[in-house]
């Protein structure tokens, strides 16, 4: 099977520099928080952290980090309670956005959001926009360390939706619902490293972008927005 690729474009940051991974990290620990809250911590009974932790670890978050994580939201009952909220627009050349944010200040997070929209060359828009150009997938990318065939029909034989094999690297995508057991069964076959693991959004539709200045503005609204410490994820439709 085979398909067009949105990897390179989700991952444009391969080699973050350490201030940047800390940032990612603190992310990752507040989405930790949110879905241990209140549990015994234990992955296997709750299906939010199993996920959240699938995609620590394919950003690859120490594993000290993840369980002072999961130990402070374990038994809490008072401390940080954190709402979500999604925002939605358009940047630069109609390019479609979508804003998932963890906040304890809504009003806060509401001027950062658009701050960052109005700066950059953007616009809010109103709930339902843009959300509907996107797709909930999971998304596992992983090095050519297996034979092609053998991997192609592993995964699709427990639910993949499609395989690309790329020059160095195989993206797997599937349903939110089948991401764990295609990614158990790549475990089961010996695989151990993942560049992704994660469920995520993914656009419908991409719009490729030429122009070198305009792609400038796109990256710079991108960057604009992930700086904002309540901001989770940021989705778009972009494509070089």
């Amino acid at each position: 099977m085979s398909g067009h690729s949105k990897w390179a474009t989700i991952h444009r940051k391969k080699g973050l520099i350490d201030a940047e991974r800390g940032k990612v990290f603190q992310k990752l620990a507040k989405e930790i928080y949110v879905a241990a809250k209140g549990t015994n911590g234990d992955p296997e009974s709750n299906p939010s952290l199993r996920m959240v932790l699938e995609k620590c670890r394919s950003q690859n978050m120490p594993k000290d980090n993840i369980q002072k994580a999961i130990d402070k939201a374990v038994g809490a009952q008072g401390g940080e309670d954190y709402e979500e909220v999604r925002y939605e627009g358009y940047g630069p050349a109609g390019i479609a956005f979508m804003v998932d944010c963890l906040t304890d200040n809504r009003n806060r997070t509401a001027m950062l959001v658009r701050t960052a929209f109005t700066k950059k060359g953007g616009n809010l828009g109103t709930d339902g926009s843009v959300s509907y150009l996107f797709e909930r997938k999971g998304l596992i990318v992983v090095e050519k360390t297996v034979e092609e065939d053998e991997l192609m029909m592993t995964v699709l034989d427990h639910g993949a939706e499609d395989f690309i094999a790329n020059d160095d690297t195989y993206e797997i995508y599937t349903t939110p619902d089948t991401f764990l057991a295609v990614k158990e069964a790549m475990e089961e076959m010996g695989i151990k490293e993942f560049l992704t693991s994660e469920v995520t959004y993914l656009a419908s539709n991409e719009i490729t972008v030429t122009d070198e200045a305009t792609k400038e503005k796109i990256y710079n609204l991108i960057d604009a927005l992930e700086e904002i410490d309540d901001v989770q994820n940021v989705y778009h439709n972009f494509s070089e």
